[in-house]
């Protein structure tokens, strides 16, 4: 297994301004408390379709951009938020190929494939089950966001042990266990 990872999109136009983003955290943070929840940055959130975002991508990208670690973003981490989301929209319509809202195979393989990830076809067709929350063979944008932040983060797990970068690694059952327990996904 050849494999590099992937940290999230590239670079693409700056965050909007403080006041754009403060008005737009406002919004969002329905309560009033000065922190954006997982259910209320659910419901502001679009994936394309009318169904909601997925609350699984969401608390993966919380925990990712929560630095106090309450379960909630502060106005602080909303413009990192904010431009994660925005990139990974914008390289989600670049893979997107035939503009259809949504990723087919051909179009998660050759996405995965350019950031890096050899995989072989079976496991391409793997994630695409996994990650194929609607059962129509196609993943949302919301799916695809949870989908290379999943496949990140095991790569990374698995590099820890992968010293010599060669794509196999010898560890016990219970290394194994702590390996993928303690990785966020």
């Amino acid at each position: 297994m050849a494999y590099q990872h992937y940290q999230g999109p590239g670079a693409v136009p700056a965050a909007p301004n403080r006041d754009f983003l403060w008005q737009v955290f406002q919004r969002v943070d329905k309560d009033r408390s000065g922190a954006i929840t997982a259910q209320e940055l659910q419901s502001a959130l679009s994936n394309g379709t009318w169904a909601p975002f997925n609350s699984e991508t969401v608390r993966l990208m919380i925990g990712m951009f929560d630095r106090q670690q309450r379960g909630t973003i502060s106005f602080e981490d909303f413009g990192a938020i904010w431009k994660y989301v925005t990139d990974w929209q914008t390289c989600f319509r670049s893979f997107d190929r035939d503009n259809s809202g949504n990723i087919d195979g051909n179009e998660l393989k050759t996405a995965l494939t350019s950031f890096g990830y050899r995989l072989q076809d079976g496991t391409h067709h793997m994630l695409l089950r996994k990650f194929d929350r609607m059962g129509k063979g196609t993943i949302y944008f919301d799916d695809f966001i949870q989908c290379c932040i999943v496949l990140h983060n095991l790569t990374s797990a698995f590099r820890q042990f992968d010293t010599d970068q060669d794509g196999v690694i010898t560890i016990g059952y219970e290394h194994f266990l702590q390996m993928v327990l303690n990785t966020r996904v």
